[in-house]
């Protein structure tokens, strides 16, 4: 099959979703791969890297018009004309938050399969985690940045100092996202507190972490008793293939003190406050009712390479089911096909809908 590799266009994004050893594989498979050319060279995989694995390097257009597209982030409005009919997009799409996309990929009868309704043993989600980890781990210390005076944050350093407390740090959601951010923040010396609607993820926290770490069942009492003392709030909440809930109205964020800092690692799924709206690297922070908010749509892209080679591991072999057997490699591998969501013209993820 001939596979393409676009170069990725999103705002700082230069992850790429297979490596020179991923390309490879399936070159040594016998498939035709085409690499845009420097697709990957920011993060120290360079075109003759992937040349010396069996890659052509093409240009842009051409890197498109392959029968598979594999890549990270979802298309961008100016890649929508270079889908095709017949074509099988294999990525990450977060459709629930773009309908525009939806349409995009409806209307060019696309075969859209996202990585992150891609399931595995018990509702694991295999190609989302990798992102899910990275991103969790960030979003601490980004938010720690969100607090500092020169972002507009009320100036508070999160491990605090002999005889200063550290900062409050509330963790909505205590799934991958969250148990890693909590990680995080405990390693950096905030007082921690993670609110889920289930009992599980706070058990399994409750006992990784003991008396470290505060857990609470997540409901609309127990934000607003604690909104008001946090300094960091990290939405972590995750309903895949749907939009996040909204769990932080205009009126529970008033009850934050102005400068407080709010990460939403939710907002690829359109974000968990009123007030969350999509941000870039380039202008990752804004402050509206008086809150710092950091609402990064690919925030493993900061560390793109780490990133690359954690996803690049996790999607090759769902990558070498595609090309052996095109969609029919969708029924080789267990949870795979409900990584589809838009085929022949028709939305397939239940849920989805375009508004």
């Amino acid at each position: 099959m001939r596979i393409g590799l676009p170069k990725e266009t999103k705002d700082h994004e230069y992850r790429v979703a297979l490596t020179p050893a991923g390309v490879g594989a399936l070159a040594g498979a016998g498939h035709r791969v085409e690499v845009e050319r420097a697709a990957g060279a920011a993060i120290g995989f360079p075109d003759a890297a992937y040349a010396a694995a069996g890659a052509r390097i093409v240009d842009a257009a051409q890197a498109w018009q392959a029968e598979l597209v594999v890549k990270v982030k979802e298309p961008q409005a100016a890649e929508y004309a270079r889908l095709h009919a017949g074509q099988i997009l294999f990525c990450y799409l977060h459709l629930a938050a773009l309908p525009e996309l939806t349409r995009a990929l409806v209307e060019r009868r696309v075969a859209a399969i996202g990585f992150e309704t891609v399931t595995g043993p018990a509702g694991s989600t295999p190609l989302l985690a990798p992102m899910s980890e990275i991103a969790g781990r960030l979003a601490p210390q980004v938010g720690a940045q969100g607090l500092f005076m020169a972002q507009g944050g009320r100036g508070v350093l999160l491990p605090g100092v002999p005889g200063v407390a550290p900062a409050e740090v509330l963790i909505l959601g205590g799934g991958m996202v969250g148990g890693n951010a909590a990680r995080v923040a405990l390693g950096l010396g905030a007082r921690v507190t993670v609110l889920d609607r289930n009992a599980e993820p706070l058990r399994r926290l409750d006992d990784l972490y003991g008396t470290r770490l505060t857990t609470g069942f997540a409901d609309a009492d127990t934000l607003a008793e604690l909104l008001p003392h946090a300094d960091l709030v990290i939405g972590a909440v995750l309903v895949p293939g749907r939009r996040a809930p909204r769990l932080l109205t205009r009126e529970l964020l008033r009850r934050m003190r102005p400068g407080s800092a709010l990460v939403d690692v939710s907002i690829d799924q359109g974000g968990i406050a009123d007030t969350s709206r999509p941000t870039t690297h380039s202008a990752p922070f804004y402050v509206e009712e008086g809150i710092v908010h950091y609402c990064v749509t690919n925030m493993p892209g900061a560390v793109a390479r780490t990133a690359s080679l954690a996803l690049a591991h996790a999607v090759l072999p769902y990558v070498q089911a595609l090309a052996d057997q095109g969609l029919g490699g969708l029924k080789t591998l267990p949870g795979f096909a409900a990584g589809l969501q838009v085929h022949d013209g028709s939305i397939t993820l239940p849920g989805l809908t375009i508004n």
